[in-house]
């Protein structure tokens, strides 16, 4: 500044200063952010075969939302494929706005070929990591990508800032057309066939073949720290995630900050997202990024570990890279030890407001059968359902029913509770218990308080599951392995910490207990996040009658809502 302007004008140049940050502080909190989407098909090459592959813009996986807390977004999306789309945006919590939340025939019809719908939503008080898919049919396999949302401006992270940060997406690959996988499997009445490999970014990584370039490797510097969001993308499998030589600590998970903790490996289910701070401190060189199912249930899965390259900066490509070590496929110890790390961070800015007293008390049961099927290969088809019901997709959009007033599309009763009350996780039960189909789903009145108890079963095989519900993210106040005890259980809750998320597991042969306050108007679907499984039926949703106030009840929809 010159030596020789007066105090008024070093006042009036402040003034125009802090009025243009101002402006632009305002714009950046204000913003909206517009993509366009369009559907297309386009042929990609792994595992040495060329298939064509439905994509967003042409990208496999699909384009980073990326969005500051407070934003709105609009997403135009435009289908050319000849498959009906629809884009869920999974975590975002669409405030009296389920028009926007994407699960087709819940509250939307899909987006029909040569059609357009653009998705219109605010992101309030949520930040971190998130993730959109297709949420119809098997199309999520490759229409999938992440959603990153900064802090608002002047709000640190409540760790350690990064010297950069990185998407990790963990997928699957099908030699063939996932659709025809699932019409095969459908038409046979048994589970489809399994991918053929896991992928990190879309790709598989150089153990499989053909895969040299199919390899996502990320550059590191020595001492520096790194962000790593890392999505569980897959269609069916739960899985381990590592990077050799290299603790990782674990900040946060579905866009909910956690009480650091640190750890070797991470496990992470279809739906979730983890966010881990990783810091380049060992011998510079290259090492392997590894992820490979976990099951512990007698269940054929694909275990190949797809891999992708921690690289420090200056280290050639030639150098080998150093070998990752998960936990044995079916270490239950591990996982069950690593979810009970998972803790909210619960401080006065990001507190957890876990409902104390609950008004709804709901406990389903998680159960696989057969029914007759005169033109499967056995005879049979499997079923999958919540306390022996079913569900079955409606025609006509469950949220559009419900705000028009549309008669006979679904009912309201679905069972608090299982009609036959057995020993849920006892000797394997084969027996069909009569499993009914119907698009029934649970009413709860406004700014209610839910607590739910998942409860796996041993009806065919007992298995873990994790649930995702829309709308809302739920506090996981307890999980156990057996039969939950209504008698006993509730008395060892976490009511102080528990960690805040919109996908939980349930454990193999156990429960899991979760609650929420229902002050979200509109219809929410909850469901399995195993595609294989929600396929089957193992879904439902919750109507959230409209509050008393003004903004306590769904707006309306948009114009370009698209019609069945």
């Amino acid at each position: 500044m010159a030596a020789g302007m007066d105090f008024s004008s070093h006042r009036s140049l402040l003034i125009i200063i802090f009025g243009f940050l101002g402006l632009f502080s305002f714009t950046v909190e204000a913003a909206t952010k517009k993509y366009q989407f369009d559907i297309q098909v386009k042929n990609v090459s792994r595992l040495c075969h060329a298939k064509p592959i439905v994509t967003v813009n042409g990208r496999f996986p699909g384009p980073t939302i990326y969005v500051r807390e407070g934003d709105r977004v609009q997403v135009n999306v435009t289908n050319h494929a000849k498959y009906n789309m629809s884009i869920h945006w999974h975590g975002i919590k669409q405030y009296r706005n389920g028009w926007a939340d994407g699960p087709a025939y819940i509250t939307q019809c899909p987006i029909q070929t040569g059609s357009s719908y653009t998705y219109d939503f605010n992101v309030t008080g949520q930040r971190g990591t998130l993730w959109w898919h297709a949420h119809i049919l098997w199309l999520r396999a490759t229409v999938y990508g992440a959603i990153v949302i900064m802090p608002k401006p002047g709000t640190p992270f409540p760790f350690p800032q990064p010297a950069r940060e990185f998407e990790i997406l963990l997928g699957e690959w099908w030699h063939n057309d996932v659709e025809a996988v699932e019409t095969q499997g459908n038409q046979m009445g048994l589970p489809p066939n399994m991918s053929d490999a896991h992928t990190i970014n879309g790709k598989p990584g150089p153990l499989f073949p053909c895969s040299e370039k199919h390899t996502y490797a990320m550059e590191v510097e020595q001492g520096k720290s790194y962000l790593l969001r890392i999505i569980n993308a897959a269609l069916d499998d739960e899985l381990f995630f590592a990077i050799a030589g290299h603790n990782m600590t674990v900040v946060e998970v579905d866009a909910v900050y956690t009480k650091p903790f640190t750890t070797q490996t991470i496990i992470i289910a279809p739906g979730q997202t983890t966010n881990v701070l990783v810091k380049a401190n060992q011998v510079a060189g290259r090492y392997f990024m590894a992820t490979r199912t976990f099951m512990d249930a007698p269940i054929p899965v694909d275990n190949k570990s797809a891999t992708a390259i921690f690289q420090y900066k200056g280290i050639p490509n030639t150098v080998l890279p150093f070998p990752p070590s998960l936990p044995a496929a079916n270490d239950t110890p591990f996982a069950l030890s690593y979810n009970n790390k998972i803790r909210s961070l619960n401080s006065p800015q990001y507190p957890a407001n876990v409902p104390l007293e609950v008004d709804r008390n709901l406990f389903y049961t998680i159960g696989l059968a057969q029914n007759s099927c005169p033109t499967c290969v056995n005879g049979t088809r499997l079923l999958a359902s919540l306390n022996n019901v079913s569900f079955v997709m409606p025609q006509t959009a469950l949220l559009q029913a419900h705000y028009f007033n549309i008669k006979g599309v679904y009912r309201t009763d679905f069972p608090d509770k299982p009609s036959t009350t057995f020993n849920y996780t006892g000797a394997p039960l084969t027996a069909n218990l009569g499993t009914s189909t119907g698009t029934r789903i649970s009413k709860v009145p406004f700014n209610s308080t839910v607590e739910l108890v998942l409860q796996d079963t041993n009806l065919l095989t007992v298995e873990s599951h994790p649930f995702h519900l829309h709308g809302y993210n739920f506090f996981v106040v307890g999980t156990g392995i057996g039969n939950f005890d209504p008698s006993k259980d509730p008395a060892k809750y976490n009511l102080v910490d528990p960690i805040e998320r919109n996908t939980v597991g349930v454990p193999t042969g156990g429960w899991t207990a979760i609650r929420f306050r229902a002050d979200n108007p509109g219809v929410w679907f909850m469901h399995c996040h195993l595609e294989l499984h929600t396929g089957w039926g193992l879904k439902t949703a919750f109507l959230v009658e409209d509050g008393p106030g003004q903004e306590q009840s769904v707006v309306p929809p948009p114009k370009d809502l698209p019609t069945c």
